[in-house]
């Protein structure tokens, strides 16, 4: 664990997060997940939402992008005033908003999540095609650690392969460290590599129809242990504990799609 921040009082202060995405009116992923995990970590969250979405459980149906001035200004609000330890990057949409928030973070650098989000679960598009190459020469730098799933590092590399080299072309692309989650893959491994070193992560899977939100909730968990003073092994072993403990307390019976994921375990607080 790293050391307490003090305020001149001497007071604690808690670890804070911000997480810059999109809201999901089904409270699975996005910002709700997000602030959920945050929550559940220990730390105080913020948002700085991009784009407001309607989705459930079965897609989304539409997306709103929020102007890029109104960005700035929720990032402005929050840095003037609370102050940032980490935060993460989720659904951007397009490529106005990717350099809204790159601006915004070159001016506030802190340690940084990017979670380069392409697609739903439902299957929905969430990055605009000609995004993409701005999410990777903007956001990428700007980055402690990206976190793309298995289908997503291959969307990013142009190529299939092993966790491992999927890694490395990420790493390549100007990632300085890389987690491929390996949640949908063969081998329930998440892959880290540091630029140095390879670090395999085992992560426990259940077969539980709800996995809504699984993705940001491991991001969001990375960036808390970020901003608590976890090396970043540390917070990625720590991210893929919660993440998968939030599957296996899922919650299929809510709506007709996968259910969505569950940091706070609510049945066995009922």
């Amino acid at each position: 664990m790293g050391s307490p921040v003090l305020t001149g009082e001497g007071r604690v202060l808690v670890p804070r997060c911000l997480t810059i995405a999109g809201s999901d009116s089904g409270g699975g992923a996005g910002i709700q997940a997000d602030l959920k995990a945050f929550a559940a970590a220990g730390c105080y969250g913020m948002s700085a939402i991009v784009a407001l979405t309607a989705q459930n459980t079965v897609g989304v149906t539409a997306v709103h992008e929020v102007p890029s001035a109104f960005v700035r200004a929720q990032f402005d609000a929050i840095f003037g005033d609370i102050g940032v330890d980490a935060a993460k990057t989720g659904m951007l949409f397009s490529r106005e908003l990717i350099e809204a928030v790159a601006d915004s973070l070159e001016e506030h650098p802190v340690p940084l999540v990017v979670d380069p989000v392409l697609v739903a679960s439902s299957g929905a598009k969430l990055l605009r095609d000609d995004a993409v190459e701005t999410l990777v020469t903007r956001l990428f730098p700007l980055a402690t650690v990206v976190t793309p799933n298995l289908q997503e590092a291959e969307a990013l590399s142009g190529t299939s392969g092993s966790l491992r080299e999927l890694a490395e072309r990420i790493h390549a692309l100007g990632a300085p460290a890389v987690i491929v989650t390996g949640g949908h893959g063969a081998d329930p491994v998440d892959h880290l590599f540091d630029g140095r070193h390879h670090v395999e992560i085992p992560v426990e899977r259940h077969s539980v129809a709800a996995t809504h939100g699984a993705g940001c909730t491991h991001s969001a968990t990375v960036a808390a242990g970020l901003a608590k003073g976890l090396t970043l092994e540390a917070a990625a072993r720590q991210a893929a504990q919660v993440a998968s403990a939030a599957v296996r307390h899922g919650l299929p019976e809510l709506g007709a799609g996968d259910g969505p994921v569950d940091v706070f375990h609510l049945r066995g607080a009922a």
